[in-house]
């Protein structure tokens, strides 16, 4: 031995016995598999023995097993039975009719209806890239809000519910009708971009998606500011980043109207992320002093456990039942009566090359009688934001 310590070869011969008892490790760890795998009265008597030696592994494969088996119960998709249903929602209309502040949360599983998938669900984008299976691109401009959110907007019409917070980008609550000071959307809206040089920051509603140049850590959408000049960027917030725009994230309001709350109703959320804005839980009152939490969601969220109710059932049948229990009817969505048409700056000679996505246009028939269309005064006839997959507006002769 050296004065210094072991000797190269001896370092080596160590290094040898170390991988050999691993390499032996693992091969009674694929033994003991193998043997718990079977039924117990198909082991012979040597491989119980072998199971009796091996307590510590056993006990460690097991734990993994039921850890395995608890995930899969968590993915599974879960459905109330209709009458339970039922019994569920009668009380969801009570809570609902004795709220003084209700806050509504809502994510993907809302927008599923209007075929924008989900993340989580059976066929949800992060469920799909951990099978190793490809996630087609969804063309949102054809998802139009769905029940649900054209239920949200009436229960905020009827006073009966005063915020929605909101993880999803589609734009689909302001497309709804609900008005941008009653909505906090967490992850930015797709069809918003904003100048930061100006103060406050200018907002530009589009009806097409700004986000076909962006990407994480990169938001420029290639236009500028009308007002500066300055490049304008998008509103999104991708994992990883943190989101720090007024609007339309309107965390300010967000957490106004969480300390405010006395019941919370999350729609279709997994509830993974959003639990982890402390600021949307009262987590700083003590538990008798929060909001009562009701949730609707088909599939476990890590805040079962703290809720008065858990509906398993699709949201837009969780809506439809309590709305027919409120008396209230649900109003149709109407691109005649979207919102954001009215809304949107229309682009500016030459800016028309800046993007390829299709553009949302109203319907090409005549509106129903009695349905009057949004403004169009910042509508140019040829070309600006009525352009790609739009057809001219003609102007209609007088009837005399």
């Amino acid at each position: 031995m050296a004065a210094g310590g072991p000797s190269r070869s001896e370092r080596k011969a160590a290094e040898r016995v170390r991988r050999l008892r691993e390499e032996q490790q693992r091969e009674r760890l694929r033994q003991v598999s193998r043997i718990l795998r079977k039924a117990a009265a198909e082991r012979s008597a040597e491989e119980g023995r072998l199971l009796a030696e091996s307590e510590d592994l056993v006990t460690e494969l097991q734990g993994r097993s039921r850890r395995r088996e608890g995930l899969k119960r968590r993915q599974e998709e879960v459905c109330d039975d209709p009458e339970e249903l039922r019994r569920k929602v009668r009380e969801l209309a009570g809570a609902v009719r004795n709220a003084k502040y209700l806050v509504v949360y809502t994510g993907a599983g809302i927008s599923t209806a209007a075929s924008i998938p989900d993340y989580r669900g059976p066929n949800g984008v992060w469920t799909l890239l951990q099978k190793g299976r490809s996630v087609s691109a969804a063309d949102l401009s054809e998802a139009e809000p769905t029940l649900t959110h054209m239920s949200i907007a009436r229960l905020h019409e009827q006073k009966l519910v005063q915020h929605v917070v909101s993880q999803n980008c589609d734009g689909l609550h302001l497309r709804s009708g609900l008005p941008q000071t009653a909505i906090s959307e967490l992850h930015g809206n797709m069809y918003i971009e904003v100048c930061t040089a100006c103060t406050p920051n200018r907002e530009y509603v589009r009806v097409f998606d700004v986000t076909e140049r962006t990407a994480l850590h990169r938001h420029q959408t290639g236009r500028a500011c009308h007002k500066c000049g300055a490049q304008l960027r998008d509103t999104i917030v991708h994992f990883g980043e943190r989101g720090t725009l007024g609007q339309p994230l309107n965390w300010e309001a967000a957490t106004e109207a969480a300390s405010k709350a006395d019941t919370i109703l999350c729609l279709g959320s997994s509830l993974k992320v959003l639990k982890k804005y402390p600021r949307l839980w009262c987590m700083t009152k003590p538990p008798s002093r929060r909001p009562k939490l009701y949730i609707v969601n088909l599939q476990w969220t890590p805040k079962d456990d703290w809720a008065a109710l858990k509906l398993h059932g699709k949201c837009d049948d969780v809506m439809q039942l309590l709305m027919d229990e409120l008396g209230l009817e649900i109003p149709p969505y109407s691109r005649w009566q979207d919102p954001i048409f009215s809304l949107a700056t229309p682009l500016r000679a030459g800016e028309e090359g800046t993007h390829s996505r299709k553009s949302l246009c109203r319907s090409r028939e005549e509106p129903p009688p009695g349905e009057r269309a949004a403004p169009l005064s910042s509508a140019p006839v040829l070309g600006g934001w009525f352009g790609r997959g739009c057809t001219k507006r003609t102007k209609r002769k007088k009837v005399t």
